[in-house]
């Protein structure tokens, strides 16, 4: 049984293309001189016809959701008449601006035929390419690239050479399509890749790009996710950062199949550094550490290079292994290659002393494996069938090849993939822990921190992070991004669902008093216009006062009528100055003049219902936008990066709790890091909007 698509199909049936490659139908595209252009039969299958009816036919059971996305995209993303197509791109947009996919966590039928349905409407694709959909482009590029390209590319050249066929009257031509997203050997059901933290430190924003691609191939593949903490150096590793490490993975949503440690391992790993020994592909070595160093960058060989395997033996197993004086001045090194072009080859050291009790083992252990002997024994112990890392491992791919070779171990395919690298930010644990340790910054969540803690802090939310992720895609090509492009897309998740307040700076703020005051009276408006379901916020309105900026006031005029947000006009009558500061303004109600012919819109705030809150921005912790390789990062820091201002907030905030995330009016988006109290006032963040100047807080 096979599926046939018309090559002459005004739309080709992309959406049973795809369906039918997942579940392994053979294609056929046919030049099948009955149908033309008008007919909508595009698509045959096991008596059925059409792309809509072939797709509930191999769907089998169709969900009710999944059902009227599938209704929608056939009715509704098919016409060639780009504004009448329109309202339905709009409402696609808006429904990605709060997920990854159109119907649960991982690509579901919906996604497959709604994006399979666009495909088919070159009308739409050069809307998707002009960037005006930003939420709808970055999931239609997403699963172009991790999900369907490779089928669509096999198809559509296909498809050409059959209507080049027809043209030069050749025979028909069958297309047999498959379902593969990039990873050598990938068997559905068989595919176990794993994400392996050490314990360290925090979760940065790096590691989150190896733990959701890990995921996704984990889920695409019907496979498994082990979690494996890589704990074989106990001088750096701490419960602490263990446990953050699973907090933060659950916070991505994120949740492994298997946890595990290297540690577990350590006995087969001593054993299997013995078996390495034995059969005189490892030797120790007691060079000093700079000495071996210059040694390995020349093309050197260590003077203990053909140490006797006996010797080697009783070093590592009475010395090292017992945490002696002796055995604490030698190393096992990996008999490889002495100038080998790749550095990574000449004689890596596999297994050192260390005396420092382990957080899981205690002192049960005084050797311990390096990263490079760890990491493909474990990996293959453990069944891991694709090893995703990034691409600066790329040098020791060969090393960690030999490793499997040298041992037996069954073999494990590397994907690389490009690491996330920001401006002016530094991604390194020891110089993170830097700046904790030298009281830099407050701890590993501080908001300038680029971990998972410190940038949730800061504003982030889990679906900007996880849509930031997604949209860059499996690319190996490393560049500095800047954090515009991360902050623009998490605005487009906060900004229908961010609550709008008011606030005035409290330095130099301006009384404006009326003559004619309305009696105070509070009602309740929306906390958002465009989306009534966040509910209502009390807002007083009347009284002899309200309070404006000063930015706001030296824009002003006498005589001049201006438009109170949300209440209406007033007209000035008389602005009260002390050299440039103004001082106070008069002025008189004018509550139902005409909006749309004032110059000026200003935001305000009733004096009775002004409550004290602390704004506060941040600059970058370096100014440079990239430290170059034996740079001094120290050299670099900036000197300020605290911007801290006191305002006052419409009194509201009061009922806030930590972790909310506003708008104050003009002036940006917030997170409330501290509640409000009777003795201390509520403080906010600053989250970036993605534009490279900010428009209120620190200089950028």
């Amino acid at each position: 049984m096979s599926i046939q698509v018309a090559a002459k199909a005004a739309n080709v049936g992309y959406a049973a293309v795809l369906l039918g490659a997942q579940k392994n139908i053979k294609i056929e595209i046919i030049d099948d001189k009955v149908v033309s252009k008008e007919t909508p039969a595009d698509v045959v299958y096991d008596g059925v016809s059409g792309t809509k009816a072939v797709v509930e036919k191999l769907a089998v059971t169709v969900s009710t959701e999944d059902q009227e996305w599938i209704d929608f995209a056939f009715t509704n993303l098919l016409s060639k008449d780009f504004k009448a197509v329109t309202p339905s791109l709009e409402k696609l947009e808006a429904h990605l601006n709060f997920r990854s996919f159109i119907n649960g966590y991982t690509p579901s039928l919906s996604d497959l035929v709604v994006w399979g349905v666009l495909r088919s409407n070159l009308v739409v694709g050069t809307s998707l390419k002009s960037g005006v959909f930003i939420n709808l482009g970055r999931w239609y590029n997403y699963l172009l690239a991790f999900e369907y390209g490779p089928v669509v590319e096999t198809f559509t050249k296909d498809l050409n050479e059959v209507r080049k066929s027809a043209k030069s009257g050749q025979k028909k031509v069958a297309s047999k399509a498959s379902f593969e997203i990039g990873l050598v050997n990938a068997k559905e059901g068989e595919v176990v890749t794993r994400f392996p933290p050490e314990p360290s430190g925090y979760l940065h924003i790096g590691h989150a790009k190896a733990a959701v691609l890990n995921e996704y191939f984990a889920r695409q593949y019907k496979g498994k996710l082990i979690i494996r903490f890589d704990d074989t150096n106990p001088s750096k590793e701490k419960e602490e950062f263990q446990d953050s490490i699973l907090e933060d993975l659950e916070l991505l949503g994120i949740k492994g199949d298997v946890i595990s440690y290297s540690s577990d391992y350590f006995q087969e790993m001593y054993d299997l550094c013995i078996k390495m020994i034995k059969e005189g592909k490892a030797y120790a070595d007691d060079t000093t550490q700079e000495v071996m160093r210059e040694q390995r960058m020349d093309g050197i060989a260590s003077a203990r290079r053909d140490r006797p395997v006996e010797e080697s033996l009783d070093v590592f197993e009475n010395q090292m292994a017992k945490g002696t004086e002796e055995g604490l001045k030698n190393c096992i090194r990996a008999k490889i290659s002495v100038d080998a072009g790749n550095k990574t080859l000449r004689d890596p050291v596999i297994y050192r002393c260390n005396l420092t009790p382990h957080h899981r083992t205690g002192d049960k252990w005084k050797v311990y494996p390096t990263y490079d002997f760890c990491c493909p024994i474990v990996d293959s112990i453990e069944g891991v069938t694709h090893a995703l890392r990034t691409i600066e491992y790329r040098d020791r791919n060969a090393q960690y090849d030999w490793m499997l070779k040298a041992l037996g171990l069954r073999k494990v395919h590397i994907w690389d993939f490009a690491r996330v690298n920001f401006v002016r930010t530094l991604l390194s644990k020891r110089k993170l822990q830097w700046f904790v340790d030298q009281d830099k910054v407050e701890s590993w969540s501080d908001p300038r921190f680029p971990t998972v803690r410190g940038v949730r802090r800061r504003g982030m939310t889990v679906e900007g992070l996880r849509n930031f992720i997604i949209s860059q895609g499996p690319s190996k090509n490393i560049i500095n991004l800047d954090w515009s492009l991360i902050w623009a897309i998490n605005k487009k998740v906060i900004d229908p669902v961010a609550p709008r307040h008011s606030a005035v700076v409290k330095k130099d703020v301006v009384e404006i008093s009326f003559a004619d005051a309305a009696p105070e009276t509070v009602e309740d408006r929306p906390k958002h216009k465009k989306n009534p379901d966040l509910g209502t916020k009390k807002t007083v309105f009347g009284g002899k006062k309200v309070l404006i900026d000063q930015d706001d006031a030296q824009t002003l005029k006498d005589g001049e009528e201006l438009t109170l947000m949300d209440w209406g006009n007033i007209i000035v009558e008389k602005i009260h100055k002390n050299g440039d500061l103004v001082t106070g303004i008069d002025a008189k109600l004018h509550l139902e003049g005409d909006f749309k012919k004032t110059e000026h819109k200003v935001s305000w705030l009733a004096e009775s219902d002004a409550t004290p809150c602390e704004l506060v921005d941040f600059d970058h912790l370096i100014t440079k936008d990239k430290i170059e390789e034996g740079e001094n990062f120290e050299d670099w820091l900036t000197p300020e990066t605290v911007f801290k201002t006191e305002a006052l907030a419409d009194s509201n905030i009061k009922n806030m709790k930590v972790g909310d995330i506003i708008q104050f009016e003009r002036k940006g988006y917030y997170r409330l890091d501290q509640p409000w109290s009777e003795d201390k006032p509520a403080v906010f963040f600053t989250i970036p909007d993605g534009k490279v100047v900010q428009k209120y807080g620190a200089k950028k």
